[in-house]
């Protein structure tokens, strides 16, 4: 990676409820992303795939929130709500524009999301073009997709979100590990 060319990766939690709900977008910055591959490929441990964050033990999820916050890292955390069942594409909308303004004035000029199917893809790809009207003139920022299990950073992001899901639902221990190093936002999804 080009050190003067700064990344983020980035992986959603949500809850859908009748009333309430609540969507997490959260992207991971790393200062030296060498460090953060071993540590992730570390907690991966023997599993084929991807390390997921509902796939791991409550003894797991403590230990990778742990690990991830003692690395050199900074990670910006969108919340948006209300989101009502079946409305969770909308809601990831109004987060990841938000959450490209909050990247661009970090520095960031590429954002890493788990690739989804084509045309969510695509609709991730418009909302970002759609979010560059809001940026300064001239500014260079751009959205790729990846699968999960090639990159070991957006696993990063993915431990993130659910320990950032955890303190919303009451487990606010969870998040207490990653907190020291997050920037939140919230956000109104006009669900």
């Amino acid at each position: 990676m080009d050190p003067g060319h700064r990344r983020a990766f980035a992986d959603e939690s949500f809850q859908e409820a009748p009333a309430g709900g609540f969507y997490v977008l959260a992207a991971a910055v790393f200062t030296c992303d060498t460090d953060a591959r071993e540590v992730l490929l570390s907690l991966r441990g023997k599993r084929a795939g991807k390390l997921h964050w509902n796939d791991m033990d409550l003894q797991e999820q403590q230990n990778a929130a742990k690990r991830l916050g003692e690395l050199d890292a900074f990670h910006i955390v969108t919340v948006g709500s209300p989101v009502p069942r079946r409305r969770q594409e909308r809601a990831r909308a109004v987060c990841l524009r938000r959450l490209i303004l909050e990247l661009c004035e970090y520095g960031v000029q590429t954002l890493t999301l788990e690739g989804r199917t084509t045309q969510l893809n695509m609709r991730d790809t418009r909302t970002a073009v759609g979010a560059r009207f809001d940026l300064p003139k001239n500014t260079a920022f751009r959205v790729e997709h990846v699968t999960g299990g090639t990159e070991p950073l957006l696993w990063a992001a993915d431990i993130v979100a659910g320990a950032w899901r955890a303190g919303e639902t009451g487990r606010a221990e969870l998040r207490a590990l990653v907190d020291h190093c997050v920037y939140e936002t919230r956000v109104p999804t006009g669900c």
